[in-house]
Order: C-alpha cells, then structure tokens, then sequence
C-alpha cells in the first residue's frame, strides 16, 4: 500500500474514534475533579487512569488491524459492485443494515433499468438492420433503371445514388460497431486485393469528376479484419473524392505497412485538424459543403481503434490532405 494512501486511513481511523478518545479523557477529568473536591488522594484515579491508557495502548493497533483488513475487503468488492454485492459484511449496527438494504434496492432498479434499455436497444437495432437492408432493393432496381440510358442527367442521379449508398453503409455499420466487437474476425489478408476493391468502388467517381487515381500494386500482408479495413479505405476515399476539384489521390504503402491515401484536394483548417475524428464534428469544410455528417471520420477512428490501428492526418489548406493508417503489429513470439 502506498505511503500516502496509508496515512489516508491511518487519519479516518483517527476521526472515527476521536469521541471515544474525547470521552474517555473527560471521563477520567470528571473522576480527577471528584477526588480533589473531596480531598481525596488521587493517586488512585492517575493510577486506574494509566491502566487504561496502556491497555488502550495495546488494543489500538490490534483495532487498527481490523479497520484495514475491513477496508481492504470493502474495495475488492467496490470493484466488483455489480456482482460482489452479496459478498457485504454482515452489518455490526442498525446504521450498517439500513445502508445495505439502500444498496440492494438500488442494485434491483439499476438491473431492472438495465433489462429495460438493452431490450429497447436491441429492438431498435433489429428494426433499423431490417431497414438498411430492405432499402437496398429499391437502391438496386433504381440504378439498373439509370444504366439503361447514358446521359448526362442519368449519370447525376447515378452519384446521387451512390451517396445514398453510402450513407446506408454507413448507418448499417454504425448500428454493428455499437453492437460490441462480436462483428470482427480478424486473420492474415492480402491488403492489395481490399485496396483494389474501394479503388473499384469510387472508380466511376473519379472517372465523373475528372480525378486522377495513382496506385501501384503492393505485396503487403496485415493482420486485420478486411470488412472493416475496407470500410475506413472506403471513408477516406469518399472524403478524398469529395473535397477534390481537380488532380488527383495518390495511394501508397510504406515498407513499415503505413497506407497512405493523399489528394490534391481543398484541405483542411489546422485548427479543425485535431477535431476531425470527434463524433459530429464537421469543421470549415463540413459547413461550407453543407451536406457532412461528421459521422465518417469518427466511424473511421472508432473502427480503427477496434482494429488496434492507427489513423492519423496531415493537411495543407488549399495543397491537400494525407491520411494514414498505420497497419504494423508486433510479430507475437511464443516462448
């Protein structure tokens, strides 16, 4: 136990039993007073006086002792409150049992809250799961229906439809990562194959606006989940694409498995860049667009970190912006 923390309960033991110390010095005062008002001797009374102060002498450590085995069990248990609760010492006075009964009754309303909301919760996700995948049939039908004409106003509406894809992912993976890390299978992926597959997705968003993609092919293996990896590539491609007007994205992989995804595009305000992974936040960009969420960014950091990955970003007001997304694990050695 630390020095300090000793002296903590060395100084509340002394506070609790500071009465009876008061009270056994009045009490021996008051006998005192009487010896001497009736002129007799009072050797007696300093006598028994002593008695009792070395007898209290020896029981107070062995009182201490207790105090601090009592204290210990208490803080195993607070750490543990939710289920150690029946592990309470028996109470020693009436005040003790009162407290008690008061903790149990506020662990039953706390459980039955509990019960109540992760019902709601799990309703509420079932309903808006079920949602985000009957939404994309009529998704579906809408952009056969655009492909069967290649016009200028088609191609429009085919964008607009693939923002309203995205959203929906990004609704349906909002609603996984709040449903714990259950959803992750982590294993060795190629992260050429998940790079080629968000370059495949925002291709014809890059064709659109006149963008230019650089990629070379990597031979890169990383321990990760390639569902979610895929989802951040995406996010920050979607980001890229979106506050580009002309250039281009480069994406890289350095040999220490960084990945790094850089535009040409608006950048951002250094004083947003701190900001940018917090949940809601959209910054200058965000309210000049008018159409961010700020959920992106923040969904990208929240799956990252499930990940055990690093993102981080530079930017340049009116050079452009990198992220990167540090991929590198310590290899594990069994001993």
């Amino acid at each position: 136990m630390k020095k300090g923390k000793w002296y903590h309960i060395l100084g509340k033991f002394c506070m609790q039993y500071w009465m009876t110390a008061l009270m056994f010095v009045l009490y021996g005062g008051i006998f005192a007073a009487i010896f001497i008002l009736y002129e007799l001797e009072t050797e007696a009374v300093l006598y028994a006086a002593g008695l009792c102060g070395l007898l209290t002498v020896a029981v107070l450590p062995v009182r201490f002792v207790f105090y601090w085995k009592a204290y210990g069990r208490r803080q195993r248990i607070l750490r543990n409150v939710e289920i150690a609760l029946e592990e309470l010492p028996e109470p020693k006075s009436l005040a003790e049992e009162d407290y008690q009964e008061m903790l149990r009754k506020l662990k039953g309303s706390y459980d039955a809250n509990l019960t109540a909301w992760q019902n709601e919760r799990q309703e509420s996700m079932d309903y808006y799961t079920t949602w985000v995948h009957q939404i994309k049939t009529p998704i579906s039908v809408m952009r056969m229906t655009l492909q069967g004409e290649d016009t200028e106003e088609h191609r429009e509406l085919q964008a607009e439809l693939f923002r309203i894809e995205q959203y929906v992912e990004m609704a349906l993976n909002w609603i996984r990562l709040g449903g714990g890390a259950s959803d992750f299978v982590f294993r060795e992926c190629g992260l050429d194959g998940i790079i080629r597959q968000a370059v495949h997705k925002y291709a014809p968003q890059f064709i659109r606006k006149r963008l230019r993609l650089s990629y070379e092919p990597v031979d890169s293996i990383v321990l990760t989940d390639e569902k979610w990896l895929l989802f951040i590539i995406e996010q920050i491609l979607s980001n890229a694409v979106k506050y580009t007007r002309k250039g281009g994205v480069k994406i890289t992989v350095t040999q220490n498995k960084v990945l790094q995804i850089a535009d040409t595009g608006i950048g951002i305000a250094p004083e947003d860049v701190p900001r940018i992974f917090e949940k809601g936040f959209t910054g200058y960009n965000g309210r000049a667009d008018k159409k961010s969420t700020g959920l992106g960014l923040y969904l990208c950091s929240l799956t990252a970190d499930r990940l055990s990955h690093r993102i981080t970003v530079e930017s340049t007001v009116g050079k452009g912006t990198v992220f990167s997304l540090d991929l590198h694990r310590n290899a594990l050695e069994v001993e």
